[in-house]
């Protein structure tokens, strides 16, 4: 079992029942010319989570977690895209429209793919939702549940959008989550913190928050068996 600092408690955690997520470190969110910076956004402001999640990806994949990634995007055909998030807002550029890294936020794209930084390696899944959330219309709870998964380290962006749902869905199903409050990110740092505050408020009320010093700090640097549930 592996402790760390947390709020708003101590977090306490099993390594082999214990997953990294890494939620949405896409070149559409987080580089110029995709649907981030198209929205008006500073995509700066996100790419200040890449350094410290290479470093915890580093130490994580050395101890053996299991490391399982998301992309938000879309089928060609934005036939699974909703005409309320199509239309919403007035972007320079849309869901679906040419962009310099290819059709925005559409599966297969350049743009849609993840930051070479913190690329998947061979063998981490990667699972493609069309919603904001990692469990809505996807496999993440069957993946989980096929690996004996009862714990997730949370990273990604961004931290009030994909990221609390996603954690918020986590709570429901029971899973106990750690969001690393570097390696998550928002293009308004205001939200950003209120973020953070709202998943750790009334004694966790959604998880807990921590920095990624203290997992990394914790975590052993010999790999681990895997789980066989």
């Amino acid at each position: 079992m592996v402790t760390v600092d947390a709020r708003p408690a101590p977090y306490t955690f099993d390594l082999p029942s214990t997953a990294l997520l890494v939620i949405d470190m896409q070149r559409d969110f987080l580089e110029p010319g995709g649907f981030g910076e198209s929205l008006g956004n500073d995509v700066g402001q996100l790419r200040r989570t890449i350094a410290p999640l290479a470093a915890l990806l580093a130490d994580a994949r050395a101890a053996g977690l299991t490391v399982i990634h998301t992309r938000e995007g879309h089928l060609p055909d934005l036939s699974d895209c909703p005409p309320a998030k199509l239309r919403r807002g007035a972007p320079s550029r849309r869901i679906g429209d040419p962009g310099p890294n290819g059709r925005i936020l559409v599966r297969g794209e350049y743009g849609h793919d993840i930051v070479d930084e913190v690329a998947p390696r061979p063998g981490e899944p990667v699972v493609d939702k069309p919603g904001k959330g990692a469990f809505h219309a996807t496999d993440l709870d069957a993946l989980l549940v096929a690996r004996g998964v009862r714990s997730l380290l949370v990273t990604g962006v961004t931290t009030e959008v994909c990221v609390h749902t996603t954690v918020r869905e986590a709570n429901d199903r029971g899973y106990e989550c750690l969001v690393l409050a570097d390696c998550v990110g928002s293009y308004f740092p205001e939200f950003h913190r209120v973020g953070l505050d709202m998943i750790a408020a009334q004694g966790g009320i959604f998880g807990w928050v921590a920095d990624s010093t203290s997992v990394r700090a914790a975590l052993p640097t010999a790999s681990l068996p895997r789980s066989s549930s």
